[in-house]
């Protein structure tokens, strides 16, 4: 079987190639359809052979059977029919086949050796237009052998050929000098790249990890590639979208459909995107290395963003982080050379500006002049802090080397006390503690607020370096030990009394203060201040006291007015009254004047009256002056006197015993019941209107009265010898 298996395949080229010519057609599409179709004929007409019998066999007893029984086929029997039919109608058909193979058969025979004359003796290889022939030399004439250490021939030595065969006819490829490997040309579809492994070349040299560029028409000229130093191993070169007719035998070639069994996944190999808000940061993985005391290597020209490494390489790129980035959009990068992290834009708030930090760039020169002595500045593309700051938008930064500190350039308020503001700036501060002259320590809440331009916020990064290092170590510090100090000065109840001039004071202290950060106060404000309990509540009290008094105060203006509108009310309703009153006036001084007049008279007349009374009564009192000194004369003054004494007592009807009698012995009726019985006979006196007691009206005399007067103690009789002595008058 194996020797008549070969004949016939050699039969099938012949008509292949005859096929071929006739139609214009490839010879190596339609040799392979021969040779299926020559291997699939044995088998068949073997297996005709030995069932060319079967199928009446399988059928009549079929048929037979079911109609003397009159039943109907099952399903098996009626497959077993139906393959017995299939088998049948091949039969038919092979015997029809074999009647017509003898022409068929000669004219293989004459292609045949048609064929066989150039292709053994002419060396005939026929290339597809999609192939790319690879060329094995399997012996050299010469007999030189390749150079050690090298894969492909250059020379016309033994082994894989550099030079590869085009599409089209090609001889002098003998086949048992030659054989040809046809390849299917390399595609790179479009959004893809395709990287390249050389298997032959010099040496890559140790301080590159990837082999260089060199001209060989995108790797499809294998000859060109070792003669002009290409480096075996991975290449910086790749392949971009498009159709290639390359070397397998000198070159692997990387795509996404073999990336798997490489070691890489799919995605490396697409054009890298970069997105429309966001920048790519770069790192190269071949170059020299960065220099010392560098962090990124810098921005070399003329290798359009990284897409051509060799040149990037050769203008002493640096291997590592790059200043440069990749903006937005597609860019054919070589995984191998270059990595791309995608970081978003960086934004500048509305109110801020963007304060920037290099740690790259030109060499340090400071531009802030003698005067500013607490930090530098450059310009930007230098290393330092940048004297432009970033106004507010997306701004395409390198952040890995360089720092954006936010400023704001609204007003910032800050507050010492539990409340705390959106920028949390002032998140670790509280309410102040402060002392007074009078040892007192009382709370305070303050609030200020500060403003930085933005053409200063440059000088205050560059002073503290971030904004909340400029409330703890500038701002905190300072307001704080400020009021600290300046509390000790007053007592509690004088800086609440006066805490509009305190907050004066403080603003005055801190816009000075500040000024010399480039830092604006633009105003500080006293909160709420805790004194003790016992204070406040005195402060408390007497606020309330002068509110009342306020109050009382207002009252009374209000009963003032009041009273005048109704003084000025009761005048207007009494105004007729008035005018009639201020007639009566009139009137009345009229009428005084009358009797002014009448009184004048009257007056004259009563003086001469009394006048003459008085000499009457002179001459009365004259002749009684006689008549008594005539009765002394004639009874003497002691008995005179006892005379008119007795005249009067008699007139009059006194009584000469006294209703209480004190006496000065000790038989009873001592003072003191003397006294009680006095008091007790005024009680009783007054209940019955006594008579009152003697007055100068009375011109000495007793009253004439019933009742009993109050007799003078010198009237009281006298004993003597406990006789009683007459009375006798002092």
């Amino acid at each position: 079987m194996k020797n008549l298996t070969k004949p016939r395949r050699i039969v099938g080229l012949a008509a292949s190639v005859v096929a071929s010519i006739a139609i214009s057609t490839g010879i190596n599409s339609a040799n392979a359809e021969a040779l299926k179709t020559s291997q699939t004929e044995k088998p068949a007409s073997i297996s005709l052979n030995a069932t060319q019998t079967q199928p009446k066999e399988i059928i009549a007893p079929l048929q037979e059977r079911n109609s003397l029984a009159g039943e109907t086929p099952t399903p098996q029997e009626l497959v077993e029919m139906s393959i017995a039919q299939q088998v049948q109608t091949n039969s038919t058909q092979y015997r029809i086949q074999r009647a017509d193979i003898g022409p068929l058969i000669a004219l293989i025979v004459v292609g045949g050796v048609i064929v066989l004359i150039p292709v053994f003796f002419g060396g005939l290889v026929v290339i597809g237009e999609r192939e790319v022939g690879v060329v094995v030399k399997k012996f050299a004439l010469t007999g030189r052998g390749l150079p050690p250490g090298r894969l492909i021939a250059l020379n016309g030595e033994a082994g894989y050929q550099a030079d590869t065969l085009a599409p089209g006819w090609h001889w002098g490829y003998w086949p048992w000098q030659f054989s040809v490997r046809k390849e299917l040309v390399t595609v790179v579809s479009q959004g893809e790249i395709a990287l390249i492994v050389a298997a032959d070349g010099a040496s890559i040299p140790p301080q590159h990890i990837l082999g260089k560029v060199v001209d060989c028409d995108n790797f499809q000229d294998a000859r060109k590639f070792l003669k002009n130093g290409g480096e075996k191993g991975r290449q910086l070169g790749f392949l971009t979208a498009g159709t290639y007719r390359i070397n397998t035998a000198l070159f692997k070639v990387i795509t996404t459909a073999n990336a798997t069994k490489e070691g890489m996944s799919s995605e490396q190999l697409r054009v890298h995107t970069v997105a429309s808000d966001k920048v790519g940061i770069v790192t190269t993985l071949d170059g020299i290395p960065i220099s010392e005391g560098e962090i990124a290597g810098a921005v070399v020209p003329g290798h359009d963003n990284f897409q051509n490494g060799q040149k990037f390489i050769t203008a002493g790129g640096r291997r590592g982080l790059q200043e440069q980035i990749l903006l937005s959009g597609s860019w054919n990068l070589n995984p191998w050379f270059v990595q791309v992290e995608q970081v978003a834009m960086t934004e500048i708030p509305i109110g801020y500006v963007g304060v920037v930090i290099s740690y790259v760039g030109k060499a340090h020169e400071d531009v802030s002049g003698a005067a500013f002595t607490h930090g530098d500045l450059v310009h930007p593309g230098h290393k330092g802090v940048w004297t432009q700051p970033l106004y507010p938008g997306k701004h395409p930064l390198n952040t890995r080397v360089m720092k954006v500190e936010l400023v704001p350039t609204t007003n910032i308020v800050l507050n010492w006390s539990a409340r705390t503001e959106r920028h949390n700036y002032d998140s670790k501060l509280a309410s102040l503690t402060v002392r007074s002259t009078d040892g007192f320590a009382f709370d305070l809440e303050i609030a200020q607020i500060i403003h930085v331009g933005a053409l200063d916020a440059p000088k205050v990064i560059s002073r503290v370096g971030a904004m909340q290092n400029l409330v703890d170590h500038v701002l905190e510090p300072t307001i704080g030990n400020y009021f600290r100090n300046s509390a000790q000065a007053y007592t509690v109840l004088d800086f609440l009394s006066a805490r509009s001039e305190r907050q004066a004071e403080a603003s005055e202290y801190i816009k000075t203060a500040l000024r010399s950060y480039d830092v604006q106060a633009i105003d500080t404000l006293i909160g709420d201040i805790q004194p003790p309990g016992q204070l406040m509540q005195t402060q408390t009290d007497r606020k309330i006291a002068e509110e009342q008094r306020k109050t009382y105060e207002v009252q009374q203006m209000a009963q003032t007015q009041r009273q005048q509108l109704v003084r000025e009310t009761a005048l207007a309703e009494i105004q007729q009254e008035m005018v009639k009153s201020e007639q009566n006036v009139s009137i009345a001084e009229l009428k005084a004047k009358a009797q002014i007049k009448q009184a004048q008279g009257e007056a004259e007349a009563t003086k001469l009256q009394a006048a003459a009374e008085a000499a009457s009564i002179r001459a009365t009192g004259t002749a009684k002056a006689e008549t008594y000194r005539a009765g002394v004369e004639a009874l003497g003054s002691q008995g005179y006197t006892a005379m008119q004494l007795m005249q009067i007592i008699g007139d009059r009807k006194v009584r000469l015993i006294p209703d209480v009698l004190v006496s000065g012995n000790n038989g009873g009726n001592g003072l003191v019941d003397g006294l009680l019985t006095m008091l007790l006979w005024n009680q009783a006196g007054k209940s019955n209107n006594s008579t009152p007691p003697i007055t100068p009206e009375t011109n000495g005399e007793l009253p004439n009265s019933d009742t009993v007067p109050v007799i003078p103690v010198e009237f009281l009789p006298e004993k003597e010898n406990g006789q009683v002595k007459p009375p006798t008058v002092r």
